[in-house]
């Protein structure tokens, strides 16, 4: 069975990582990408839970050493995604990545399909990004002004489904419905040999 390589992107706080998690807990045999990064824990966020932690200076060995499918700086700090990711033996991986991660890993697996997550409004994304409490109002602009450009870049790459996150469950149900027309694509899952299909 050829796995599922969905990755999705989209502007920070628009509960892609939320959405992420819960589908790989509806689907045995899924697989969350952990990604490392160089930037520092954010709340209550643990290390090979929600990122791999890392110094820059280990971060840039693991680059040398070819460990990373696609790496990045975002913020001023650097985010890759591990090449075992994809090569282990998961029926779905699911990357947790922004779009120029996802650009990358489409240029090296054009077999993985993307799909952009997005606030109902640029409103309501500035009102959850406050909500959060952890970026102050210079980081939070500075976010919403990344958001724009992230959307934008995005949807000239030509990500191939849009998911409104207005509402977690109905965004969620989206989602896991891409996953089900996904795995129904000819090749992707096995058929018995008796049906003499080669």
């Amino acid at each position: 069975m050829t796995p599922l390589l969905l990755i999705l992107s989209a502007p920070s706080g628009t509960g892609k990582t939320t959405l992420a998690r819960r589908l790989v807990a509806a689907h045995p045999g899924a697989l969350f990408s952990v990604s490392y990064t160089t930037r520092p824990p954010r709340g209550d966020e643990k290390d090979g839970v929600d990122y791999h932690f890392v110094s820059r200076e280990r971060f840039e060995k693991m680059i040398a050493a070819g460990a990373f499918v696609e790496w990045a700086q975002v913020h001023g700090h650097h985010y890759g995604t591990p090449r075992t990711s994809i090569a282990s033996a998961a029926s779905l991986v699911v990357f947790d990545i922004d779009v120029q991660g996802g650009q990358a890993i489409k240029k090296q697996h054009p077999e993985a399909v993307r799909a952009l997550i997005l606030p109902p409004s640029l409103a309501e994304l500035e009102r959850r990004l406050r909500a959060r409490s952890t970026d102050d109002d210079t980081a939070v602009r500075r976010r919403l002004h990344a958001a724009r450009i992230e959307i934008g870049v995005a949807i000239a790459a030509g990500y191939e489904y849009w998911v409104v996150n207005e509402d977690l469950d109905h965004a969620y149900a989206d989602l896991d419905a891409i996953v089900r027309a996904e795995g129904c694509k000819a090749g992707r899952r096995p058929l018995a040999p008796d049906l003499g299909i080669p």
